[in-house]
C-alpha cells in the first residue's frame, strides 16, 4: 500500500514545502512499492521535547513534514549535547524542513542539579561533525518549562508531548504546575530498554540514565504515557548503509539527515554492527502514524533511582498479571509499545521527507 499523504491546509507552524531536488526514478518506484503505513488525517497539536542529536533532528523533520500536525513549540534540554548546541541543532533541523515552529531553551542540567557528562556517539556537535548546523534564527526568550505549562493551560486535553530526550523539562513542569499538567493529552517517551537490553548500561537506556529522578517523577505522575523502548529499534528497524545512501541521494533534506548520522555509524561499526538504530524517529512515527504501532501492553512503570548496577532501569508491571510475591496494585498509566511495523519504518520516512 502506498503511504497516504494528506493534501490540504498546513496546520503546523511550518512551511513543509517539497524539496527542490528530484529523487531518481528507481528510488521513487522502490519507495512506492514498499511504504505501507498510513498517515493520520487527524489534526493534532504537539510539543516536541528534545536533546537534539542526529536522531532527534531526523524526528523533528519527520514531524515537520506532516500536514496534519501543528507543532506548537520545540523545547530543548541538555542530553546528547549541551543546551546551547541542542538549541542550535533543533533550529537547524527545523529550518532544513522549512519549519518555523518556535524553539524554547529548557534545562541545562538534571532535575536535582547533578551534572552528568556523557560521551556523544553523534559527534561533538551531536550532528556528525559534518558542518551542518548554521541556524538563521534564535530561540525564543521564554523558558521551556513555562512554555509547556502555559501551552497545556491554553489547550487542555489537546496537546501531546513527544519526549525524545531526558524527562527533565517535563518533570519540572509536573512539579511546578501539577494540576495544569493533568490536562496533557498524552506523553510519548522514547526511553527505557523496553523489554530488552540497555545502551547506557546492560539494563538502562540513555535518556532515562541521563536523569533517572526526572523519569521517575514523570512515570509516577499518573499522566497517560506511552513508552517506546530500545527493543523497538532493533533488527529490521535498523537503518543500513544502503538505506543511508538512498536517503542521501534523495534530496537536500535526506542529505542533511544522512550526513548527521556519520559519527554514530562509525560508532556502531566499531562495535561490530553495520546497521544503526534511529530510535527517536521511530518513536515519533509511533506517535504520528496510527497504523505503525502493532501491539501495546498496559503497565505500571517503575524507575530505579538508587545508585548501583540497576540505576535507571525501568521495570514494567503488566496489568492483570498475578506475580508470585509482588502485590500488583498500581496505577497503570503507562502504555508500553511491544511491536511496531519495522519493515515499513525506513520507507515511511523516505516517503515523508521526499
Amino acid at each position: 500500500m502506498v503511504l497516504t499523504v494528506v493534501v490540504g491546509t498546513m496546520f503546523c507552524a511550518c512551511n513543509s514545502q517539497a524539496d527542490t531536488t528530484t529523487p531518481t526514478e528507481t528510488t521513487t518506484q522502490q519507495t512506492t512499492e514498499k511504504a505501507k503505513t498510513s498517515v493520520s488525517r487527524e489534526h493534532r497539536k504537539i510539543i516536541i521535547d528534545t536533546d537534539t542529536g542526529a536522531d532527534d533532528s531526523s524526528a523533528l523533520i519527520l514531524a515537520a513534514k506532516q500536514e496534519n500536525i501543528e507543532i506548537l513549540g520545540v523545547t530543548v534540554l541538555v542530553g546528547n549535547v549541551d543546551l546551547e548546541q541542542s538549541t542550535r541543532n533543533a533550529i537547524a533541523a527545523l529550518e532544513t524542513a522549512s519549519c518555523n515552529a518556535p524553539v524554547y531553551k529548557g534545562s541545562a542540567d538534571t532535575y536535582d542539579g547533578t551534572v552528568k557528562t556523557a560521551f556523544s556517539v553523534f559527534g561533538t556537535d551531536g550532528m556528525g561533525d559534518a558542518d551542518l548546523v548554521h541556524p538563521k534564527r534564535q530561540a525564543e526568550n521564554s523558558d521551556a518549562v513555562d512554555f509547556i505549562i502555559n501551552t497545556i493551560k491554553e489547550n487542555p486535553n489537546e496537546v501531546d508531548i513527544i519526549a525524545l530526550g531526558p524527562a527533565t523539562n517535563i518533570a519540572k513542569a509536573i512539579k511546578k504546575a501539577p494540576d495544569t499538567m493533568k490536562n496533557v493529552k498524552r506523553i510519548w517517551s522514547m526511553g527505557t530498554a523496553g523489554l530488552g537490553v540497555g545502551n547506557a548500561s546492560p539494563v538502562a537506556e540513555f535518556n532515562v540514565y541521563a536523569d533517572a529522578e526526572a523519569y521517575r517523577i514523570m512515570l509516577d505522575s499518573q499522566l497517560p504515557i506511552t513508552v517506546i523502548g530500545l527493543d523497538m529499534c532493533s533488527g529490521e528497524a535498523m537503518w543500513t548503509d544502503a538505506q543511508f545512501e538512498e536517503l542521501e541521494k534523495l534530496n537536500d533534506t535526506g542529505k542533511f539527515v544522512a550526513k548527521s548520522f556519520g559519527k554514530i555509524r562509525e560508532f556502531y561499526k566499531n562495535n561490530g554492527s553495520e546497521d544503526v538504530m534511529n530510535c527517536d524517529t521511530l518513536a515519533m512515527m509511533c506517535a504520528l502514524y496510527p497504523d505503525f504501532v502493532k501491539s501495546t501492553v498496559n503497565t505500571h512503570a517503575s524507575c530505579i533511582t538508587e545508585e548501583g548496577e540497576t540505576y535507571s532501569q525501568v521495570i514494567f508491571y503488566k496489568e492483570g498479571f498475578t506475580y508470585d510475591i509482588v502485590k500488583n496494585k498500581f496505577a497503570y498509566n503507562t502504555t508500553l509499545v511491544i511491536e511496531v511495523d519495522k519493515t515499513a519504518y525506513f520507507d515511511n520516512y523516505l516517503e515523508a521527507v521526499r
